[in-house]
């Protein structure tokens, strides 16, 4: 299957996208991950990927329409894909349509998760992650073993990334809202949309996407 994970920051794309990656052997295909590698490989457009992430701002198209174009080229992906972070616009998502029926290959659905902006704001805000590593955590819902150190690196300290400060946080939530969430008229006139509130734990999040998903044949 290929599948578009809809929703804004702090809903719970990366944990939803990893359990229908690792259930139907697809890779989860996280832009968000893919760009931070990049700006720590110093390439050019990694690093003015990163700092408009870090700004709170959405990365240039063209960046994203050819990272994910040759993501989906590599051989894991040949029966299909969980995207995390693309499209982001109508425009992206037309060229996601665009260069999958190049390969003569079709979209699923796109599920839309959903939150209340307050807890998504709570839920950002207690991110942290390992910069050793970069393993993330949570330290509501998912903290580390002992205060804010990494399990896998005991002697290091978590940190919280540029982004998830509470102010870039809400400027963030405001550009889904101005610039993303067009997508969702988009997938609801094709057809492919399914809304799934994200509330809730992880598995009874996952029922909801499994349900949901279960009423969509397999495409080419």
């Amino acid at each position: 299957m290929r599948i578009v994970l809809l929703g804004p920051p702090g809903v719970g794309k990366g944990t939803q996208g990893r359990c229908l990656a690792q259930e139907s052997g697809i890779p989860l295909i996280s832009t968000g991950e893919m760009l931070r590698d990049a700006a720590a490989r110093g390439t050019p457009f990694g690093l003015e990927a990163r700092r408009q992430v870090d700004a709170g701002l959405l990365v240039a198209d063209d960046v994203m329409i050819g990272l994910v174009r040759e993501r989906t080229m590599e051989s894991d992906s040949a029966r299909g894909f969980v995207l995390d972070g693309f499209p982001r616009t109508v425009p992206q998502a037309v060229a996601l349509d665009a260069m999958l029926a190049e390969r003569g290959h079709a979209l699923n659905a796109a599920v839309s998760l959903q939150a209340p902006a307050e807890e998504l704001v709570s839920r950002l805000a207690a991110r942290r992650e390992c910069p050793v590593c970069q393993k993330a955590y949570n330290l509501v819902s998912a903290p580390p073993k002992q205060d804010e150190m990494c399990d896998d690196h005991p002697a290091t300290q978590l940190v919280r990334r540029a982004d998830d400060a509470e102010d870039t946080i809400r400027r963030r939530l405001d550009v889904y809202a101005a610039q993303t969430a067009p997508l969702v008229d988009h997938y609801r006139k094709q057809g492919r949309l399914v809304h799934v509130p994200g509330t809730g734990d992880r598995s009874e999040v996952f029922g909801r996407v499994k349900q949901a998903l279960a009423g969509f044949p397999a495409t080419r």
